[in-house]
Formats: C-alpha cells, sequence, structure tokens
C-alpha cells in the first residue's frame, strides 16, 4: 500500500513539475522568435508571403500581433497549447492540419526503427558481454563502431544507390504509390504499399542507431556480469540466458532506459537528414523545409511538438526506473 501512494504521489509531482517545465519552454521559444530581429508582423503575418491582406489580417489577430508584449506572450501560449499554429508560408494551409499526416509518418519510420535498434543493439550487446575477448566479441564492436560512425546520408544514398536504382527492390522515396485520387484496392495492400515504401529509411536509421545501444549495453553489461548475484545464480544452476536477460540486464537497463529516452524524446527531429534522403515527407524534411523557407509558425509548431516529445519521454524514463530498480524510492 505505502508503495503504491508513493508511486502515485510521484506521479502527481512529476506531472506538475513536467507541465511546469512544458510553460517555461513555451516562454522561452517565446522569447527566442519574440527577441529575432525585425517587425513581428513581417515574420508570422507577411501579407507578401500569405498571399493577401486578409489573410495576414487573420494572423495578425491570431498571434495578438497588434496587442503589446504581455498580450501577445498570452495569446501565443494559448494558441500553442490548443492546437492554433497558423498558417503554412510554404503550403498556405493551416498548420494544425498540415502536421497530422506528418506526425504519422515521422511516429511510424523513427518509431520503428527506434524498436528494432533497441531490440537488435540490447541482444547484441549482451551477447557481446557474455563472449567478451571472442572473436564474435570483436565482430560485433566493430560493425557496430562502423555503422554508428557512417553519416546516416551516406549510409541512405548507398542503399538507395543499391536497392533502389540497380536491383529496383524498393522505391526511392515516399510513403505510398496511393492518393486520395488513386486509392488502394483493399488496407492489406495498402499496407504493403506502406510497408515497401518505409523499409530503406527504416533500415537506414535502425543501422544508424543500434551500435550506440549495442556499445552502451555492452559496458553495462560486463560491470554487472561481475556481480556477487550473478555467480550465485550460476550457483544455483540457472540457465545462462536467465541469468544474463532477467537477472543481469535487469541491474544493467538503467543507462539503456536513459539512452532510449534521449531518442524517443527527439523522434520528431531525428530524422531530417534520412527524410532528406529518401524524400520522406515527415517533421524532418518539413523542418528543413521551414528553416530553408524561413517559415517561422511552421517553426513555431515543430519546436512545440519536440518540446512535448522530450518531456513525456524523461516523464516516462522517471517512472520506468523505480519499477525496474527496487532501490529507487519515490518521494
Amino acid at each position: 500500500m505505502g508503495t503504491s501512494m508513493g508511486l502515485r504521489t510521484y506521479i502527481l509531482k512529476r506531472t506538475i513539475y513536467s507541465f511546469a517545465l512544458l510553460l517555461f519552454v513555451l516562454a522561452l521559444n517565446f522569447a527566442i522568435f519574440d527577441l529575432m530581429p525585425g517587425d513581428p508582423t513581417a515574420l508570422f503575418a507577411s501579407q507578401s508571403r500569405l498571399g493577401g491582406v486578409e489573410t495576414a489580417k487573420a494572423m495578425e489577430e491570431l498571434w495578438g500581433l497588434n496587442q503589446p508584449l504581455h498580450v501577445r506572450f498570452v495569446v501565443y501560449m494559448r494558441n500553442m497549447l490548443t492546437g492554433q499554429f497558423g498558417i503554412s508560408y510554404i503550403s498556405l494551409t493551416p498548420i494544425a492540419e498540415e502536421v497530422v499526416d506528418r506526425l504519422l509518418n515521422t511516429f511510424l519510420l523513427v518509431g520503428v526503427s527506434t524498436i528494432f535498434s533497441i531490440i537488435i543493439g540490447v541482444v547484441l550487446g549482451v551477447i557481446a558481454a557474455y563472449k567478451r575477448g571472442s572473436i564474435s566479441d570483436s565482430l560485433l564492436v566493430l560493425s557496430s563502431l562502423t555503422t554508428y560512425s557512417v553519416p546516416s546520408f551516406w549510409l541512405g544514398t548507398i542503399l538507395l544507390l543499391v536497392f533502389s536504382y540497380r536491383l529496383k527492390w524498393f522505391p526511392s522515396g515516399l510513403t505510398s504509390s496511393f492518393s486520395a485520387a488513386n486509392p488502394a484496392p483493399n488496407v492489406f495492400v495498402y499496407i504493403t504499399d506502406r510497408l515497401w515504401h518505409l523499409f530503406l529509411p527504416a533500415l537506414t536509421l535502425t543501422l544508424f542507431m543500434y551500435g550506440g545501444y549495442l556499445l552502451l549495453t555492452r559496458a553495462t553489461m560486463l560491470e554487472t556480469l561481475t556481480e556477487d548475484y550473478v555467480m550465485t545464480a550460476r550457483a544455483k544452476g540457472l540457465k545462462e540466458r536467465t541469468i544474463l536477460f532477467k537477472h543481469a540486464l535487469k541491474n544493467a537497463s538503467l543507462p539503456l532506459i536513459t539512452n532510449a529516452a534521449i531518442s524517443i524524446g527527439f523522434i520528431l527531429s531525428g530524422a531530417m537528414i534520412t527524410e532528406q534522403v529518401f524524400n520522406y515527407p515527415g517533421i524532418g524534411m518539413w523542418t528543413w523545409k521551414a528553416i530553408d523557407f524561413t517559415d517561422y509558425p511552421v517553426l513555431h509548431c515543430i519546436f512545440f511538438l519536440v518540446a512535448i516529445c522530450v518531456i513525456i519521454a524523461n516523464f516516462i524514463a522517471d517512472v520506468v526506473y523505480g519499477i525496474i530498480d527496487p532501490r529507487i524510492k519515490y518521494g
């Protein structure tokens, strides 16, 4: 009962803290853009870029650009928290409508590649630690260092050259062969087509990221395997697989959780280069275009979404710490 109450109290405290942190990040984001050189009206409600006086006036009212600084700040906070992000200078469409598809594309790409890279990296890291000093250990470490050190754009370009342009096995970009004008005949065909388009960019990110998890897992496992409880488990006759994955890995997992939380936290911006290489319409490619076209309303939205992901990921990691390691007390 005490542990349950302590956990609930801790979650409540972390929720309040996370919301306060989100407000602070939003205030900092507002200050960065507001202190930029130039007139805020020209940055967020330019008539020439929005294509008309009426649209510019509507955006000026939305952001409160004709109001004093403190009023603009309140309006900005309200807009960010209610999803009123304005109109993109690039597409001249509401950002709230455009962000949904791009969010789904990036979550699918980076989510799949992150999950696979964690699984592959952790499993191979455990094997490398168990076989430390062997040829298998050296090969696993060498391969992980190679893929981890190679630039993701170079790796993606090589995969495109081999599997798309030479062998013609996979498409070179986009997320699907179908559209609203050319819909898929059924759900199975649509899912298969999405996976076909997703394979190369997801493979690129997986190969690029798994090496970090492998090296980190190997390092933490090497320390854990020398602990007394591991020796005791072996003396009891437990299977080596049980010792490695149930006992040793569990106690070596805290640094892995931290690293995974950071990776998931930056899930929206992490695929920027890969999305550019594969012409994949996600948040990363959108960020690149927004920077290139100085689309400040879009950048406002993207920074807000990245902040939310980082805060939520760290909140989940803090809670998982106590679940995995009973030595951590909630207070």
